[in-house]
């Protein structure tokens, strides 16, 4: 890939002038070359420029199908802003999604066109509609808003060139779950992006022979990775489904994978019904985690099992483009450097810095906690017409010779060691006060996961009487003593620091990126639903 690309797509038109005929996509048994998914982008974009002549935002609707890879291209290629939408949302968020991002054209698949009359119904300036895989359009949807299907593509020459962006454009716009419960959209700019993939352009040697997987929806910032990464080297992306997920080894194996990108829970989940063999993953060069914290125990499966590749753990909020922190795994030396069994985050991409600050700016001794703070060339400028909510996410400092430095706030509290890598301890909002006492439920959580039989734990805060707060833990594992589990616990935590309750699942539910959803365990908790374990 071209590390001097400006634009997010520019990798991709780099490859379809160098490896016109390679395979760029497999997808439901289909594969498509980059002179093939140009052919579409370019297409679909004209479409797109017929129904808006200048679309600022296009909303681009679907689940892993040809509409949501080269209709985001298509949306590049008309100068437009990518808006992710995701059919399995609830349809009061995309409507949401819709009217914040004030999108002028949705292009959505045939699997979520149906939910198209009742999203834009209602709708004071409702967007154009393009369903370029749809011969025709639902009933309903003629009434409420300008639509074209396949058959209006023959009326439309493709663009010869895709229309002029600039790196101060917004590429996507991704909407991420508030506090206040309100999504929070967040603009990522081409320089942005561009900064993000040059970085890795220059750390991996990916070629025109590797095989992606795509195991993230495309509402989901990592993704961008998997597409991106691929595309800018000529490489094969090979998206995986839901039921895929549930057998993502069989996967690997069968499509030949050489590029895995995942969260850690995909792996959690296979280490625990013993699937990870010693070298079962033998085609893969690269093994990559982010989104959550790596335990070692995980870490170190993986790499057994697919031992000719190098394994990395990546850090990143959606806020600073995707990953910006790197540790490569080492067998002899990372174990040591894990902090509650947890594998380091790492160190800052270059363009990049990191710090470790208190509530007030000031900055924290190394080997302290306090919030990691973010800096560079991939941190994005603020909230979509959010001034308050972005003056909060960042600290101002000045230093000593005058520089003065805009520090994005992640909320994950972290240490700093001497050599200059950060570790993960926990989330500022899980970081809860017990009897006075502050207590990180990431540091219960790793004390119960060095108990025998606990696979996984999640430890929540929850209301106790009297106005208190007490946590509970939920445990998954097979043969799981709970009993001896809390009789271990008390042997190496204080008792502030002991759950009042616990409670055993089959399986953690999971959100819509494949992480542990803890907001549905607290509520299971709370509500009852999940019932304690008499001890």
């Amino acid at each position: 890939m071209n590390a001097d690309s400006t634009l997010l797509h520019s990798g991709f038109r780099a490859s379809v002038r160098r490896f016109p005929d390679n395979a760029a996509l497999s997808l439901n048994g289909g594969t498509w070359s980059y002179r093939e998914l140009d052919g579409l982008a370019r297409l679909w974009a004209s479409a797109l420029t017929t129904l808006e002549k200048r679309p600022r935002r296009v909303g681009v609707l679907g689940h892993r199908s040809l509409v949501t890879y080269a209709g985001f291209l298509a949306a590049l290629y008309a100068g437009a802003t990518v808006v992710p939408l995701n059919k399995k949302y609830p349809a009061h968020r995309n409507r949401e999604i819709l009217e914040r991002a004030e999108v002028d054209v949705v292009l959505a698949d045939p699997g979520a066109q149906s939910q198209l009359p009742a999203l834009l119904d209602g709708m004071a300036d409702a967007p154009g509609v393009l369903l370029p895989e749809s011969d025709q359009a639902p009933a309903p949807l003629a009434d409420r808003a300008r639509t074209l299907t396949r058959a209006d593509l023959d009326t439309c020459q493709p663009l010869a060139e895709p229309v002029a962006a600039d790196g101060a454009d917004t590429a996507y716009l991704l909407f991420t779950s508030g506090s206040t419960g309100r999504p929070k959209g967040v603009p990522v700019t081409h320089a942005n992006a561009a900064a993000f993939l040059a970085v890795n352009a220059d750390r991996y040697d990916f070629t025109a022979d590797d095989r992606f997987t795509n195991t993230f929806d495309h509402t989901f910032d990592l993704s961008v990775f998997d597409l991106f990464m691929a595309w800018g080297s000529g490489a094969r992306l090979v998206p995986m489904d839901t039921s895929d997920l549930l057998r993502p080894l069989e996967f690997v194996r069968e499509h030949h994978i050489t590029v895995w990108f995942s969260v850690p829970s995909v792996a959690m989940f296979q280490d625990r019904r013993g699937a990870l063999e010693p070298g079962s993953l033998l085609s893969l060069r690269w093994s990559l985690f982010c989104g959550e914290a790596l335990p070692v125990s995980t870490a170190r499966a993986w790499q057994a099992a697919a031992p000719g590749s190098r394994l990395e753990n990546l850090y990143g909020p959606t806020e600073a483009t995707v990953a910006c922190l790197v540790h490569r795994w080492d067998d002899a030396t990372s174990p040591d450097l894990a902090l509650n069994g947890i594998v380091p985050i790492g160190s800052p991409y270059p363009g990049m810095a990191a710090a470790v600050l208190a509530e007030d700016g000031s900055p924290v001794p190394d080997g302290e906690s306090g919030e990691l703070c973010l800096s560079g060339a991939q941190v994005f400028e603020g909230y979509l017409n959010a001034p308050e909510l972005t003056r909060a996410a960042f600290h101002t400092t000045v230093s000593p010779d005058g520089e003065v430095s805009r520090w994005y706030r992640t909320g994950d509290l972290a240490r700093r060691t001497p050599r200059g890598e950060y570790r993960f301890v926990g989330r500022l909002d899980t970081q809860v006060k017990i009897l006075g006492h502050r207590v990180e439920t990431g540091e219960v959580e790793a004390h119960l996961l060095r108990r025998e039989g606990v696979a996984q734990a999640v430890v929540v805060a929850v209301p106790g009487e009297d106005d208190t707060t007490v946590l509970a833990a939920v445990l998954a594992g097979d043969d799981l003593d709970v009993e001896e589990t809390d009789e271990r616990l008390r042997e190496t935590l204080p008792p502030y620091m002991i759950p009042l309750t616990y409670h055993v699942v089959d399986a953690f539910p999971l959100n819509s990126n494949g992480k542990v959803d803890r907001r549905v365990l607290r509520e299971q908790v709370v509500s009852g639903l999940l019932e304690p374990i008499l001890l």
